[in-house]
Parts: C-alpha cells; structure tokens; sequence
C-alpha cells in the first residue's frame, strides 16, 4: 500500500447524448475542443498542474479513442511507477457483473483502486467541464475548515438555476441547503460537480448507499452526507471561467470564445498550461490567395479560401474558393472547393465535396430532436461524406456516408436530419 494525501477520479464514461451525432462514435471527453485538444485534457491539465500525480479516470461509453488519447499519461506527466493516470473501465466481478450505473456507483466499484493509494482526500471530478482550477487551493479551504466534503460552486444566472446542483450557505459558508435540480431554486450558488471529500467519509457513504439504484452524487451522497447532521459541508465559491460543454450550442460557443479579441478563457498562459497528446504532423500552410482572419488553426492545415471567426483542428483542407465562417471543423476534415459553410460544426475526417452549402436559409426547429440540434447551427457527425452541389440548412444534423440521392432536388432543408443506417442520432 502507498500513501498519497489526495488523488483524483475523473469520470469519463458519459455518453453525452446532448452532443448528437458529435458521440455518436465516442464518448463526450474525447470530443475535439480548441483545435488541438480534447475535452478531458483540461481537467487532467489541471490534476498535473495542481499537483496531484495520482488519477483515476473512469469510462465505458465507447472508450476506445479516450483509452488511446490518455495513453500512459506522458503529455500529463502522469507516467508515474508510483500513481501516474489509470484508465478504469467496469470489470467483471466474482459474484457479479454490472456496468457503472451513475457517478457514485463508479467510485464505489473502484474502492479496492482507491484504498491502494490509502488517501486522506478524494478529488472528485467530471471530465467534460472547460475550466482552469488550481486544486490544491481548494484543499487548503477544505483543510482550514476541517471539512468532511467540500462542493466547488459558483454564482450562476437565477433562470439557469434549476440545471443545477443548488447550494445554500451560511456566512462562513458551510452549506446549510443542498438541491439537486430544484424547480423553485432557493439560490443562485451552483454545484460544478466538483468535490472533495475527506476519505471515511466518503467510503462510509458509498458502502452505506450501495444498494441505491444509479447512485449519483447529487442526488444521492450529498444529501445523505448532508442529512447525517454530522458531517461538515462547505461550498468552495469559484469565480474564474468554467463552462459545461454539454450541449451543441455551449460547445459551439466556448469553442468561439477563444477567439475573441480579449478571449475569457486563456489558453496562452505560461503558468497554467494545457496539456494534450498531440500528434507530430508539419506546420500549417496558408497560400497566397487564401484569406484567414480571427481564427485559431493547428498544424497540417492546408487553407486555399477564406477562414473568418473559426476553430481548425489539424490536417484540415479547405479548398479554393471556399468560405468558412463562425464554425468549428474539427481534424482531418476535407473541405472541397466554392464551399460556403455557415455557422457549422463539422466533425473529425469528415469529407465536403466541391460546391456544397451549408448553414444557409431560415432558422427552422429540428423536426426530430429540436432540444439538441438548435441554435442555427448544422452539425455533422465524424467519418461522413457530403455529394458535391448539395445545400443544407440550419438546425440540421447528417451522420455517415451520404450521397446525391439523400437530398431532395440536392437540398437538406433547415430543420431536417439525415442520418444513415448504423448511425447514432
């Protein structure tokens, strides 16, 4: 047995099905983000950055992309004999076989895990949240109060309340209310889905609610911690940037926030980096007719036209003559020649023919998920294939290898999806 004061569990197994034909083929921390990262490699920046050498990450909805990109941890510098970053799927038990059926389920599977390190604190953490957060501060507050669990939260718009996990607390701020998801919410400080929790304290809940179906955290742990009088909660208020990724519209918006003149959230800061396994492929190429402006673009992309307002990911093409504006493409993209692409999140190694259109026309709501696929913007899964000549419209969505004979007069009209057979929605 080793001794590590806190480590980390970082749950990474949701299928983030707000994201449409994004998870369609892989889990919602592996999804693209900033051109050159994925979604997960902020909070492990942010384990390695706050120094917590010992992260356990737990998946199962399709984890093959997230088990190659985490690796052994080397970006992270989580390549440890001692610690370091282990990937945790569910296993196959001796009197019994079951999948991870919610957040506190997962950490109760992998006590044998966390007894290994025998830690006097366990950082929870989810790994689909784009923030900067140094830890370690964290901890002193949880220390300086002598706290049994302590919930990172923050102030958020009183309408947006009732998404969340809602805190009341006192002057001292220990939490004297917690809600998860309240209709009427009695306040605006929200749960990030962050917390620490002082190691008996946390085992002893998790033994204690085993048999609760689909143990959550919010809706399970916390108020049976809370309810016990005992124990001492606390809301660590946090004031930085922190964004919840997971709709189409929030992913789309964060992605265009790093690209304001004066963007919130930095990912140019020598102090707090952002760490990501990132391919070696050759720099970036802009020809000489090619117009870029306000974008943030990786290597191995080759742009021909016009890129304004966007985010490109690696070994993207965009063709001559086409336009590309306020969109997000993600890596290995092929984008053929006289394109106009509005507004559009176009997903990895997906090929658009010569003189394609999309995110044109009126904002119509989705006729089969108008809650996911919203916000004027097109989305198309990864791996697809768009004909040459064809339109598509806003609030859309296409999924796999499509062909002319897909779209009606060579139209995919706002409002509509096209997804092929074997395709997730």
């Amino acid at each position: 047995m080793y001794k590590k004061e806190m480590i980390a569990m970082l749950l990474a197994g949701g299928q983030g099905s707000r994201l449409g034909v994004l998870t369609s083929k892989v889990a919602k921390p592996a999804v693209a983000f900033g051109g050159k990262y994925r979604i997960i490699d902020f909070p492990l920046s942010n384990c390695i950055n706050s120094g917590i050498d010992t992260v356990g990450v737990l998946t199962q909805y399709q984890p093959l992309r997230l088990n190659t990109h985490i690796g052994i941890g080397i970006p992270w510098d989580l390549d440890r004999n001692v610690g370091g970053v282990s990937v945790l799927p569910p296993y196959e038990k001796s009197t019994n076989s079951e999948w991870y059926t919610g957040t506190a389920n997962a950490i109760y599977q992998n006590l044998n895990y966390i007894e290994t390190y025998n830690p006097d604190y366990v950082l929870i953490l989810s790994g689909d949240h784009i923030y900067k957060m140094d830890y370690e501060v964290m901890l002193d507050f949880h220390k300086a109060n002598n706290a049994d669990v302590t919930i990172a939260a923050m102030p958020v718009p009183m309408e947006e309340a009732s998404r969340f996990g809602i805190v009341v607390t006192d002057q001292d701020s220990r939490i004297k209310e917690f809600e998860e998801k309240p209709e009427k919410p009695s306040s605006n400080l929200a749960s990030m889905g962050i917390y620490i929790f002082s190691w008996p304290v946390l085992k002893e809940a998790l033994i204690k609610l085993k048999d609760q179906p689909n143990c959550d955290f919010g809706k399970h742990i916390i108020p049976y911690c809370h309810e016990k009088g005992g124990d001492r909660l606390f809301a660590y208020e946090y004031n930085g940037y922190w964004k919840d990724v997971g709709t189409l519209s929030s992913y789309w918006e964060a992605n265009m926030e790093l690209i304001d003149i004066i963007p919130e959230f930095n990912l140019y800061e020598e102090f707090w980096k952002i760490y990501t396994n990132s391919a070696n492929i050759p720099p970036q190429y802009i020809a000489e007719n090619a117009v870029v402006d306000r974008c943030i673009i990786a290597n191995g992309t080759e742009i021909y036209g016009e890129v304004h307002s966007s985010v490109i990911g690696g070994s993207v093409t965009v063709g001559k003559g086409s336009v590309v504006r306020d969109s997000i493409i993600m890596q290995g993209v092929t984008i053929g020649e006289n394109c106009v692409i509005e507004k559009a999140i176009i997903a990895e190694d997906t090929v658009i023919g010569n003189d394609v259109s999309i995110g044109i026309g009126s904002e119509v709501p989705n006729k089969m998920k108008p809650n996911i696929y919203s916000g004027g913007l097109a989305t198309i899964g990864e791996n697809s294939v768009i004909p040459g000549g064809v339109q598509i419209g806003k609030n859309t969505a296409i999924s796999g290898v499509t062909s002319s004979e897909d779209y009606i007069d060579g139209v995919l009209a706002s409002g509509e999806t096209l997804i092929k057979a074997g395709d997730r929605v």
